[in-house]
């Protein structure tokens, strides 16, 4: 629907941030805005690093015992936008899919309130970059500038388009899977369609391998497990009286254990190399980019849950564990800490051209993570 004007700053910020979408590690604009704004915040208690295109920026507590840390991702996705904003994207090809824009500005807003009225504790603000690919956490994780003000706990949310505004959802333990990209390449020889028997055809090869691997889940995954192995472009061929010399197929991974995973990825590579024998071709795998489980730490998320539960402005729901991937998962390995769902009541899902997040929700956040980091930032040890 379309949006009129609006007197929440964080509101306003959204909609700028929705303007300039970017992607991973080119978040060049998106950092030089967020700058801007925090370095209009009082600065007595602001310590500010960059790290490539992200931002670490540290609030300085008034009896600290411990670092606790706020992660929010900052990159867009190449995708042509479909809404019916006024403030749509200004990159073609490029838009914010997925809640990057709400996220940041609820991040924003947490900072300003807690600049305003610190509390005990250190606070660290992750502005991450190429969440969405090709990965941001890991290497930031092992930088510098992030292993200097390396937290005690952190903590994230991602939007959820199933969700009304005001409820939020997690869970202790598996929140999402493990992921990986795939992509695979064949190549073999090209002809005239009117003698297919001097070429090897890569549109027909690429097409029996996608009907296989679709079996790798059916016949080969413990049905009480959960795996996902989704092909979402294949492309192949140059003209309709061509035959094809190269084709490749694009698609992703989705585990909730790493056992299965290994084991999806083998019975890829003992399909793909049947399909080079029987169609005389070569085939070249990638798995690009891949993202460990998101896995909530049980002592940190069950507090969680049942404070949370207790704010009368609140849905809590103790939600299950869902096939979406997110490299905070990296984090987690390392930091003790959580990620929750924040409802955003749209129709369209994430990655989906015609996304319109419920903006209530940016309110909603910042007050609901202002105060669960105030609660656990100003308890005694």
């Amino acid at each position: 629907m379309p949006m009129g004007t609006t007197t929440n700053p964080f509101v306003t910020i959204r909609r700028d941030l929705h303007r300039i979408p970017e992607p991973g590690f080119q978040e060049v604009k998106t950092q030089q805005y967020l700058l801007q704004y925090i370095h209009s915040l009082p600065q007595e208690r602001l310590e500010i690093k960059t790290w490539r295109t992200g931002i670490l920026v540290k609030v300085k507590g008034n009896n600290p015992r411990q670092l606790l840390a706020w992660r929010t991702d900052m990159d867009g996705l190449p995708i042509s936008e479909e809404t019916s904003y006024p403030f749509r994207s200004e990159h073609d090809g490029f838009m914010h899919a997925c809640g990057h824009d709400l996220h940041m500005a609820i991040a924003l807003g947490i900072l300003s309130r807690l600049v305003e009225q610190p509390i005990d504790d250190d606070l660290l603000f992750v502005f991450q970059p190429a969440e969405e690919g090709p990965g941001g956490a890991k290497p930031m994780l092992a930088s510098p500038e992030f292993r200097e003000w390396r937290p005690d706990k952190i903590f994230a949310l991602h939007i959820a388009p199933e969700y009304p505004v005001g409820t939020i959802a997690t869970k202790p333990g598996i929140l999402f899977a493990n992921t990986s990209e795939l992509f695979i390449d064949l190549t073999g020889k090209g002809g005239h369609a009117a003698y297919p028997h001097l070429a090897n055809d890569m549109v027909v090869a690429a097409s029996h391998l996608v009907t296989q691997l679709q079996t790798i889940v059916a016949r080969n995954i413990d049905p009480l497990d959960s795996a996902v192995v989704t092909i979402g472009k294949i492309t192949g061929g140059t003209k309709q009286n061509i035959i094809a010399e190269q084709a490749r197929i694009e698609g992703t991974i989705r585990t909730f254990s790493m056992d299965s995973m290994q084991k999806v990825k083998q019975r890829i590579e003992a399909l793909v190399q049947g399909i080079e024998a029987g169609f005389q071709c070569q085939a070249a795998i990638d798995y690009g980019a891949n993202y460990c489980q998101v896995y909530n730490d049980e002592q940190l998320t069950r507090p969680f849950i049942d404070w949370a539960g207790q704010k009368q402005d609140i849905r809590m729901i103790e939600c299950r564990e869902a096939m979406t991937g997110e490299d905070f998962g990296y984090f987690l390995e390392e930091i003790p800490g959580f990620l929750f769902w924040l409802g955003v009541d749209t129709p369209y899902g994430l990655h989906h051209a015609k996304i319109e997040p419920d903006e209530a929700a940016i309110s909603v956040a910042i007050r609901l993570v202002t105060d669960y980091l105030a609660w656990i930032g100003n308890r005694q040890a």
